[in-house]
């Protein structure tokens, strides 16, 4: 849209493959010893390379995305409330 280009750029899908990736292959040996294979499991592979992070990282980062912008409007407007003399009783008429 006029910002030069694609804000992501989509892995090639070749680079994600489940040797080399310990639970994926006990997953796949424990499939094979039920005479099951899942064709798709390649499809998971992505989870564990180290440019997405660890699951608890992407968590932390799901959660708190916004947290910084967040908490500085949170104080950007309790400051602007009481430098424009804000009522602290909130007008209830409880004294």
């Amino acid at each position: 849209m006029g910002h030069g280009g694609p804000p992501y750029v989509i892995p090639d899908y070749k680079q994600f493959q489940v040797k080399g990736i310990t639970q994926l292959e006990e997953l796949q040996k424990a499939l094979e010893k039920k005479g099951l294979k899942d064709p798709w499991i390649r499809n998971e592979a992505w989870r564990y390379h180290p440019g997405f992070g660890t699951p608890g990282a992407r968590a932390m980062k799901f959660f708190f995305r916004g947290f910084p912008l967040g908490l500085a409007l949170t104080i950007a407007t309790v400051a602007i409330t009481k430098m424009a003399g804000g009522d602290d009783e909130h007008g209830h008429g409880h004294h």
